[in-house]
């Protein structure tokens, strides 16, 4: 996680995405994750939060200074994706936490269609405006 202007950019893009449309309905349709490997200040854990109350799959990286509760980790880690779309992970290891990731983007590529390879196909300008025009 960036600053918060940066974190700000990146959910506004992600709106934008949205907005456009082919990519689902809502920011948590798209294929992306956060990541928080590491607790630097509450600010990170609150940044965190901003970003799965969007619909961000985000996963932390050492043990939550929120831990400590079975009944608010379940929330955490289980109930705020039905509220919101996104929600926390957990994975202390940086290959796992990273292979978390991959999977999380994986699943959301399978759900929009878009998790196969096609050919691409090399377009000129003439190609370009006949889809334009279209």
């Amino acid at each position: 996680m960036g600053s918060c202007v940066d974190n700000s950019r990146i959910l506004m893009a992600a709106t934008e995405v949205v907005k456009a449309g082919g990519l689902g309905n809502d920011i948590s349709d798209l294929p992306a994750a956060g990541s928080a490997p590491e607790w630097m200040s509450e600010k990170a854990i609150s940044i965190g939060h901003y970003f799965v109350t969007a619909g961000v799959y985000t996963v932390f990286g050492v043990t939550m200074p929120v831990s400590g509760s079975p009944v608010f980790e379940d929330y955490l880690y289980n109930k705020l994706e039905g509220i919101y779309g996104g929600m926390w992970d957990l994975e202390v290891d940086p290959i796992k936490h990273a292979h978390k990731m991959i999977a999380h983007i994986d699943k959301k590529r399978k759900a929009l269609g878009i998790d196969k390879a096609r050919e691409r196909v090399l377009m000129d300008m003439a190609d370009r405006q006949k889809l334009e025009a279209a």
